[in-house]
């Protein structure tokens, strides 16, 4: 009897000394706090102007500003065809033309968006959108339509300037497009498939795209915001409702989004607009001149030591810097005092130029400075 009442107590003792071990354990093991959200004041980008991590809540406010300055673009061309089996000359040369049918006429019509840029009725788009259209017939977001009539394009950026005759219009606001980050937000707005109005958001992927065989002038802000076809010549703004850039084109193998939209920024675009506004045309700068990156390989093989410029690869003929004497293997530091970092540096340099202007190159060449003063041309369009 005492035997088995010694059993049971040493059980309970090592299952009291096994529970408490257990707890021991168990208060042992690390704990996760969850940070819970505070309510929040935030009045986001369009109250105070000020973003904190969360973002506002909504965009509705910069979607407000901007949807009233941003039209649908409906055009119509006329196109005249002639029947393919009679066309051929020998028919013409035996038969003296009498068995040609009369031509045959087939309307061709065209959807895209554009931007209310001025209370009296300029509208920016893009110069595809609209290019040898007979009637642009205009839809404005209050539900009025009109026709519009063509003041000039720049095949150059792909943009054009239209002119409609109505009232109480809301031109849209512009950015420093200058100042566009990766990463700021932005808001694509147009008429994509000829659906309506449609508003997508986000991001500016890059800056500075260049180089992508879109137009003949490159530097692109490029965004991950949904851009499908009819969008083009569309607004591209940012979280305060104002234009940070002109929709363009996208990367598309299927023709639809895949998240790579490129715009022309909104700087380029004033400039065109004010270049069209005072001589119906646009003008570039031009010096002539072929370059590349002066790199530090070349800098070596030149005994040269400099590892940026860039390098003359190509004169054009009659052009300024051949008249002046600037040869292919020149190494071109600096324009009017700034220095030349790259050759998509040169060129912005060159194209914010005005032509008649004297500009003031310095140069190396066979390791000896030189400086020369030519006078800007004007930029030969369609150049590449």
């Amino acid at each position: 009897m005492l035997q088995k009442i010694i059993i049971v107590i040493a059980i309970l003792i090592i299952g009291f000394s096994v529970g408490k071990w257990l707890t021991e354990q168990k208060n042992q093991q690390p704990t996760i706090t969850i940070n819970k959200a505070q309510p929040s004041d935030n009045k986001g980008i369009l109250g105070d102007k000020s973003l904190d991590v969360s973002g506002p809540f909504s965009y509705a406010a910069a979607v407000k500003k901007v949807a009233p300055s941003v039209v649908n673009i409906h055009t119509k061309t006329l196109i005249k065809q002639k029947r393919s089996f009679f066309n051929d000359p020998i028919f013409d040369l035996l038969f003296g033309g009498r068995f040609n049918p009369m031509p045959r006429e087939r309307l061709q019509t065209s959807l895209g968006s554009g931007v209310i840029v001025s209370k009296d009725g300029y509208i920016l788009t893009n110069n595809h959108v609209i290019k040898n259209a007979d009637t642009i017939l205009i839809g404005l977001n209050d539900g009025r339509n009109t026709t519009a009539r063509f003041i000039g394009a720049d095949i150059d950026t792909d943009l054009a300037i239209l002119k409609i005759e109505i009232p109480d219009l809301n031109p849209i606001e512009f950015a420093d497009s200058d100042k566009v980050e990766v990463g700021d937000v932005t808001l694509a707005i147009g008429n994509p498939f000829g659906v309506g109005q449609t508003v997508t958001s986000g991001i500016v992927s890059a800056t500075g795209r260049s180089e992508l065989g879109i137009t003949n002038l490159e530097n692109f802000i490029q965004t991950d915001a949904a851009i499908n076809p009819g969008n083009s010549g569309g607004a591209l703004a940012n979280a305060r409702g104002e234009l940070i850039g002109v929709n363009i084109a996208i990367y598309s193998k299927s023709g639809a989004s895949h998240g790579i939209g490129f715009a022309v920024p909104a700087n380029v675009a004033q400039k065109v607009i004010e270049k069209i506004a005072e001589n119906g045309q646009v003008r570039y700068g031009w010096l002539g001149v072929e370059t590349q990156d002066f790199t530090k390989e070349l800098a070596h093989s030149f005994g040269v030591d400099m590892d940026s410029g860039v390098i003359v690869s190509g004169v054009y003929a009659n052009g300024p810097a051949k008249l002046t004497g600037i040869k292919p293997g020149d190494i071109l530091t600096h324009l009017n005092g700034n220095h030349i970092s790259s050759s998509k540096s040169w060129k912005q340099m060159a194209l914010n130029l005005n032509p008649g202007d004297k500009a003031q190159i310095d140069l190396l060449r066979q390791g000896q400075k030189h400086r020369v003063t030519l006078e800007v041309s004007i930029r030969p369009s369609g150049l590449k």
